[in-house]
């Protein structure tokens, strides 16, 4: 259950719920309905690891490759969506220029740990997902920061980073969906032990190369490097 404070505005009107009611049966949602699978997983603010937060990603593949996500604070109705993230094979990732790949994630520690799993999906079953996503890498930004008590999605969109050793997840998080998805994390560990990351080792400039990460804004000149007259300017 969500301790985060509530969006502000008025009640959903009959009107408006039966608006909603009727687009869903007549307009398709292709790209909606194309998610397959909820993942519960954890992330960090890139530039801040004492900010943690639980991530809910409702995923489905571009192809086997890639897969797009999309991020709420839970995974009841009335979740906050607060962010995306792009999932892409080992392959992929190496494509990607050097600049690029410090603002992706390994997933490897957040797969054999255990603290990333589908809540409600058989081990076994789960198993064979993760034994694919553990030689990935994520990027995500996160537009909501609700552990501030943010009630609107407020400032910069923020790179956000997954965990990549043990000591650094606040151990209460970690209890908090043990106790309500039924699940150990320990024992889950042990039965991913087989499981290997990506073939070539994490790469080193991935997971923001060791350093903090931050978006921040800045005002740049804007004019065109190609020369036109100064009156257009003016």
């Amino acid at each position: 259950m969500s301790t985060y404070p509530e969006v502000p505005g008025e009640p959903t009107q009959t009107s408006t719920a039966f608006i909603e009611t009727a687009t869903a049966t007549i307009q398709n949602l292709a790209p909606i309905k194309k998610i397959h699978q909820h993942l519960c997983a954890f992330h960090f603010y890139a530039y801040d690891m004492t900010r943690q937060v639980e991530a809910h990603h409702y995923c489905a593949h571009q192809n086997e490759e890639m897969r797009q996500c999309l991020i709420y604070d839970s995974p009841n109705a009335d979740a906050r969506l607060i962010g995306l993230e792009y999932v892409v094979s080992e392959n992929l990732f190496l494509t990607l220029p050097d600049e690029e790949k410090p603002l992706w994630h390994s997933h490897e520690y957040e797969v054999k740990s255990g603290l990333l799993f589908m809540p409600g999906v058989p081990g076994p079953i789960e198993r064979q997902d993760m034994e694919k996503v553990v030689k990935t890498y994520g990027k995500v930004f996160h537009f909501w920061q609700v552990d501030k008590g943010d009630n609107l999605p407020l400032g910069l969109p923020q790179v956000m980073m997954a965990f990549t050793r043990d000591g650094q997840l606040y151990e209460e998080l970690v209890k908090g969906v043990e106790s309500r998805y039924g699940i150990s994390v320990s024992k889950e560990r042990e039965n991913r032990a087989y499981m290997s990351g990506p073939t070539h080792g994490i790469q080193p400039l991935a997971n923001g190369g060791g350093k903090g990460l931050k978006t921040e804004l800045r005002e740049i000149d804007c004019k065109p490097q190609i020369p036109y007259p100064e009156s257009l300017f003016e």
